[in-house]
């Protein structure tokens, strides 16, 4: 169809930690001009570690915006141009200590499309060997063992509500199921 949105001007009008946000003037199709924010973010991973049992070890740590504790798939943050899939080694052995002999693309999921361009690259790993969790010295989680079907069944009931986690239970179920 062609209902893109071209952008005029853009000034950043924060810098932080981790995001910036952009305020843009963009036109619409039919030469109206709007105001765009943009919350401007390096992008992250994801990672299921699933063993040969179909045990799943999630984490469970406490997320500030929502002022409560959410059970959540191993992830972080790309450093600026670090390979997706390097990371997800990194985070899984950070986070959890283990270590995967394969990891199975679940592909990209874009984290909330109308405000940010973060861009979310999920695994499933496989084939795990245990090791000793190293984690960021700001970072304070748990690992959790949890069978996948049990976090497929949460994820139904709305138990889960991480968006990246429910795909990648979603997906890895799937994938898992059919022989992976």
């Amino acid at each position: 169809m062609g209902y893109t949105e071209k952008k005029i001007r853009g000034e950043q009008v924060y810098s932080g930690v981790i995001v910036k946000v952009e305020l843009d003037d963009a036109e619409l199709v039919d030469g109206t001009v709007v105001k765009r924010e943009v919350v401007m973010h390096p992008g992250g991973v994801g990672i299921l570690p699933v063993d040969a049992d179909g045990t799943a070890y999630m984490v469970r740590q406490f997320r500030y915006p929502f002022s409560k504790e959410l059970l959540e798939i191993p992830a972080g943050k790309l450093e600026r141009g670090e390979d997706p899939k390097l990371c997800a080694v990194r985070e899984l052995g950070e986070e959890t200590g283990f270590t995967a002999g394969r990891l199975v693309d679940l592909g990209v999921t874009y984290a909330s499309p109308g405000i940010s361009d973060e861009t979310l690259h999920l695994y499933l790993a496989l084939d795990l060997t245990a090791g000793e969790q190293h984690l960021d010295e700001d970072e304070f989680l748990g690992v959790e063992k949890w069978p996948l079907e049990e976090l497929y069944a949460m994820v139904l009931r709305g138990e889960i509500r991480d968006g990246k986690t429910e795909i990648a239970v979603m997906k890895a179920r799937e994938i898992l199921r059919n022989g992976g």
